[in-house]
């Protein structure tokens, strides 16, 4: 059995845009269990996501500790072995209340596969934990006044994300995938993702899994 940890925010917790309808889209329709189901047996995906949740950074008016860094290694270890973790993080690092900038998300993302590596477990059999970062779909714009103005100037960062994760990944020898390739955010929000669009993310990153997972 591979063990996948899924770790990110809102996109991998499944937060629905649209007004009026539920809050989460149904377990299928997150890219974590759309990953699973196209992965099938043989394979644990563990979906961790949290709402607000950032790579490296205190957000302090939240109601729980949103800085992904500081919680990432429990989280492994709870698990461990983790063969394999999918970082997808940035997005709520581009709030000026936060951190304001794709640079600071790339420094964020570094620490994040910087811990993954560090506490990858020495284990018999085991050839350590694999990382595969992804970059978020971009921010659109949106006419929800809250959210343009809690992500000001988002639109333009989030569209650097992809290019300084790739780098990131070539630099930490990790797997890069860019989300943006296969989903689009809401205008409803500007930041969310429907059901079909975070069903394929995961959809997207069944054969890429398997890719890194087949040794």
């Amino acid at each position: 059995m591979k063990t996948i940890l899924a770790y990110g925010d809102s996109l991998t917790w499944g937060t629905n845009a649209a007004p009026g309808g539920p809050p989460r889209h149904a377990m299928a329709d997150r890219w974590p269990g759309a990953l699973a189901a196209g992965l099938g047996p043989g394979f644990e995906v563990i979906a961790e996501g949290l709402g607000g949740r950032t790579t490296a950074y205190d957000d302090h008016v939240a109601d729980c500790d949103r800085n992904g860094a500081r919680i990432l290694p429990t989280i492994l270890h709870s698990h461990r072995p983790v063969h394999l973790a999918i970082l997808l993080l940035g997005t709520n690092d581009l709030k000026p209340a936060v951190a304001g900038s794709a640079s600071a998300a790339f420094l964020g993302m570094k620490r994040c596969v910087e811990i993954v590596q560090k506490h990858s477990p020495r284990l018999p059999g085991f050839a350590g934990t694999k990382v595969l970062i992804v970059a978020p779909p971009a921010i659109v714009a949106t006419a929800d006044t809250f959210f343009t103005e809690m992500f000001a100037g988002g639109i333009a960062e989030s569209r650097k994300l992809a290019g300084y994760y790739e780098a990131l990944a070539a630099e930490m020898s990790c797997a890069f995938f860019d989300a943006g390739q296969v989903a689009s955010a809401s205008p409803f929000d500007g930041v969310h993702l429907d059901a079909a669009n975070t069903r394929a993310i995961g959809t997207a990153l069944v054969p890429i899994v398997r890719a890194l997972l087949a040794d």
